[in-house]
């Protein structure tokens, strides 16, 4: 399924089985999860997309394919394929651990071919090898909303009291880890939402309500998932002291300005970029410990824009995952 230029339609499209290079792997897909970040790439959000572009970057297949180097892989294996899809490996971020941040990054999807398609390439370097609990539905959405995810929930530290403006996939998943290792969860949703409401307290939230609304009591630190700016002027409001207010979305809104006293007394706002594949290994370790449990509606290939539209429309039982005849 390609994407010619933003705001348009994805077309069904025959195109050349890719060949792997030194360090890459050739996968055939099994699954591709739907992501947010998928529709701000076709409505043009996000700049300069490789074009004509393959999206899908939360990705599972099997390899089928092995390049010149001798790798961590073998034939038939399962691999999970995620955003951050290469980098150069020598910028001073590759060197101090940072590669999240590398100057010269590429990202699965985006300025890389994805998994919207039977076979894709993929830099062995940067595939995961997936738990066995989950199948490759279950496990699809792990790959960007549970990765992200959870790299903005370590970002709060040792926070006891935490909250979650949005509660969609990636809040979902991160929100069993957080109950798991014994935080204290508040969820803030859409004014009004009274059915995710209770799903939160079903889930475990010690509190549940708008986003225009405060908290029963004061926050260690809170992850904004919706791409709303005006998010981050409520959130500080809604912090202790020393608090910190972690932006976790590629794309959001511009923040309105907000009095200098909501900031004060040692606040802090930081958003989160890509992952690193130590964060893979983090996770993939404690998601099925927990376990975490995905909520997932399935697709085939040829009717991803069916499930692009039902995302953007908010009429999805589930994480959308395209699933892909063999």
């Amino acid at each position: 399924m390609v994407l010619d230029k933003p705001k348009q339609v994805l077309q069904l499209r025959d195109t050349p089985k890719p060949k792997p290079g030194k360090g890459q792997l050739l996968v055939r897909v099994s699954t591709c999860a739907v992501c947010r970040t998928d529709l701000h790439i076709v409505g043009g959000e996000l700049p300069d997309p490789k074009l004509p572009l393959i999206l899908g970057h939360q990705i599972v297949g099997q390899v089928e394919e092995i390049g010149e180097e001798d790798l961590n892989f073998t034939i038939g294996e399962r691999v999970g394929i995620p955003w951050l899809g290469w980098t150069d490996g020598g910028c001073a971020y590759c060197r101090s651990g940072r590669e999240n941040l590398c100057d010269n990054a590429r990202f699965t999807g985006y300025t890389i071919d994805g998994g919207y398609a039977e076979f894709t390439v993929a830099d062995a370097r940067y595939c995961f090898h997936l738990p066995d609990r989950y199948d490759d539905v279950e496990v699809a959405p792990l790959l960007c909303a549970g990765l992200i995810g959870y790299r903005s929930y370590r970002k709060t530290g040792h926070a006891r009291r935490l909250g979650m403006y949005g509660f969609g996939n990636a809040a979902h998943l991160i929100a069993q880890i957080a109950l798991y290792e014994g935080r204290e969860l508040f969820v803030f949703t859409r004014p009004g939402d009274k059915v995710t409401q209770q799903a939160a307290k079903e889930l475990g939230a010690v509190w549940a309500g708008g986003s225009d609304e405060m908290p029963s009591a004061k926050l260690d630190a809170a992850i904004i998932f919706a791409s709303v700016g005006p998010l981050v002027p409520a959130a500080l409001r809604a912090l202790a002291k020393g608090g910190i207010v972690v932006c976790g979305g590629i794309h959001m809104s511009d923040i309105p300005s907000f009095a200098y006293a909501d900031l004060w007394e040692e606040r802090v706002i930081t958003s989160v970029a890509n992952l690193t594949r130590r964060d893979g290994d983090e996770f993939f370790e404690i998601a099925p410990r927990v376990p975490v449990r995905t909520l997932t509606q399935t697709f085939p290939l040829e009717e991803a824009n069916t499930a692009l539209d039902r995302f953007r429309a908010g009429k999805l039982g589930g994480t959308a995952v395209l699933t892909i005849a063999k």
